[in-house]
C-alpha cells in the first residue's frame, strides 16, 4: 500500500468511528473521540500488518 492511501485509512477510521459514535448518542465529545482513537489503533494494526 502507498503511503497516501494508510494515511487515508487512518483518517478515515478514526473520523468515521467518532462520527458515528457521536450520532449514535455518545455522553460529549470526548467519548466519540475515544471511540475513534480506538478504531484508528486498529486500522494502524492492520495498516502495519498489510504493509
Amino acid at each position: 500500500m502507498r503511503l497516501r492511501t494508510q494515511l487515508l485509512v487512518l483518517l478515515a477510521a478514526f473520523a468515521g468511528a467518532t462520527g458515528i459514535a457521536a450520532l449514535a448518542g455518545a455522553a460529549n465529545l470526548g467519548t466519540a473521540l475515544t471511540f475513534g482513537q480506538m478504531a484508528f489503533a486498529l486500522a494502524l494494526i492492520y495498516v502495519l500488518l498489510r504493509g
